[in-house]
């Protein structure tokens, strides 16, 4: 049932704009699967969804999945970070990523858009980003991606 239901969600983010976890649920519940709130934020968690742009620049939940792609929003994103971003580094449970001055905030929004599920906040400055994570391990893996990117 919960494969099933799963699948049900990530058929619902492809087909309508859902903003929010209400939406999904009175979507599946539309669709005859009994769902609490608290389900539906168990089972975003587990699907990896994100809130972010998609290729005709609405705002919506979309699978992470799409960041491994190179279409839409995520393409655009993926240039302003590689542009603007000169250094990644990280430390213990935080990564530290340097950018052309000014331009802080703008691979900050990058950021938040691709990556939020594997941070617990970031802080932009002029030129520098400061990220807290959960763990040394989710630093270092956040770091690998992000230099893979530039």
């Amino acid at each position: 049932m919960k494969r099933k239901r799963q699948q049900k969600i990530l058929e619902i983010i492809a087909e309508h704009i859902v903003l929010t976890q209400d939406d999904i649920q009175i979507l599946l519940q539309k669709a005859g699967f009994k769902v609490t709130q608290s389900t539906v934020s168990r089972d975003i968690k587990e699907l990896r969804l994100i809130k972010g742009h998609d290729a005709q620049g609405n705002y919506r939940y979309i699978s992470s999945e799409i960041r491994d792609t190179d279409s839409g929003a995520f393409a655009h994103y993926r240039e302003i970070f590689s542009r603007y971003t000169t250094s990644v580094d990280f430390a213990l449970n935080d990564v530290v990523i340097k950018c052309v001055a000014g331009m802080a905030s703008s691979v900050g929004v990058v950021l938040d858009a691709m990556y939020s599920d594997m941070m617990l906040g970031t802080i932009a400055g002029d030129d520098t980003i400061f990220i807290v994570t959960h763990s040394e391990h989710q630093a270092m893996q956040l770091t690998n991606e992000l230099k893979k990117m530039m």
